[in-house]
């Protein structure tokens, strides 16, 4: 049971129920409307009792009058409910002072109702689709305007901001037929509430369901690769497609981006593996190009040093005394090998060097 409370979606559901026929609201209330009946209930008490028509105790069921009609509007905005709550009132007078002629005073708080009810502002970005007698009058908005008791009544109020929508399709087949689970964010925006409101029921619910349906039919035309490479290519061609379909309900998509692209885990284990694969088969190439490169240097210094003996016994001169100069080390020559570069007065020069090094040290 609580899993299923979860689960539930109040605010679509809230949505649902102001959307039937009985409870559907006919006028928007604000702080502009409560302030417009306050004010007109203690205008009537005031010039009641200047006039001294106005005992303490029918003032004080005037102000809870006023409370309650400001109750009952701002929870049912409909213009019989507003003549409902009049009536109550006119009811509740006679029953409570017999002997009070209350109709100044009902009729008083009766009219600041309805004004309050007629006074209707809307926001700078929003838009009221006014119906009069069922029939569309216009738009109304941004600001202050007023409308007809009983006769007109705004049927809702279209926001013409700049929207976000997050949507999923649930297990796409690509064109190679791999399952994946895409995730997408929609902009978009009301740019004609008229066409909003009279071309489609519900245009917000509308754009969604069919942004999934465009989601599924570009990623099905696609192989995974282009999907995971190329996001942007494929948010543009949903984007061009949804846009078609909904420009004739007054609403343009401004982007699809693409946020996540879900892949069965055994392909993304397989796709590692053949990453790493290609990693290590680019190491091995690369090494093997270098081996080869400095075999190459080899082979021409070998080519120099054939014809040039001198130099050879330089270089191997050299070789030698480099490592004898490191501290510690320890090089073993051939015979022959010494004879040959006359090594021999090189190794004295450099033994003698080092013990004159240590007799000047102790």
């Amino acid at each position: 049971m609580r899993k299923a409370r979860e689960n539930i979606d109040w605010k679509d559901a809230y949505q649902r129920f102001l959307e039937l026929p009985l409870v559907q609201s006919h006028f928007a209330w604000g702080p502009l409307n409560t302030f417009v009946l306050l004010a007109g209930a203690a205008l009537t008490a005031g010039l009641l009792s200047a006039r001294g028509d106005l005992p303490r105790d029918i003032a004080m069921a005037s102000g809870v009058a006023a409370i309650f009609l400001i109750a009952m509007l701002q929870l049912v905005r409909r213009w019989d409910q507003a003549a409902g709550g009049i009536l109550v009132v006119v009811i509740a007078f006679e029953f409570l002072f017999p002997d009070y002629d209350a109709r100044a005073l009902v009729g008083g708080l009766g009219l600041s109702a309805l004004v309050a009810c007629m006074a209707q502002v809307v926001s700078q970005w929003d838009k009221a689709i006014l119906l009069r007698l069922g029939k569309f009058r216009g738009l109304r908005g941004p600001g202050l305007f007023f409308v007809l008791p009983f006769l007109d009544r705004i049927a809702t109020i279209i926001d013409q901001r700049v929207r976000t929508t997050d949507f999923r399709a649930e297990k796409i087949l690509t064109r190679d037929t791999v399952p994946v689970y895409v995730d997408a964010i929609c902009f978009w925006l009301v740019w004609n509430a008229e066409k909003s409101v009279l071309e489609v029921e519900r245009y917000a619910p509308a754009v969604i369901l069919s942004a999934q349906t465009a989601l599924k039919d570009a990623v099905g035309k696609h192989d995974l690769a282009d999907l995971l490479s190329d996001r942007q290519k494929l948010g543009e061609e949903i984007q061009l497609a949804l846009d078609e379909k909904t420009s004739a309900w007054g609403i343009t998509i401004q982007s699809i981006e693409i946020t996540d692209v879900v892949i069965p885990e055994a392909l993304e284990e397989a796709m590692s593996k053949r990453a790493q694969a290609e990693r290590e088969r680019q190491a091995r190439i690369i090494l093997s190009t270098a081996e080869a490169e400095i075999a190459d240097k080899f082979a021409a210094a070998a080519d120099q040093y054939r014809d040039d003996p001198v130099a050879l016994h330089l270089r191997a001169m050299n070789m030698v005394y480099e490592g004898i100069r490191q501290n510690g080390s320890m090089i073993i020559v051939p015979s022959s090998a010494v004879e040959t570069m006359g090594l021999g007065s090189i190794a004295g020069v450099t033994a003698l060097a080092r013990s004159g090094e240590k007799e000047s040290v102790e």
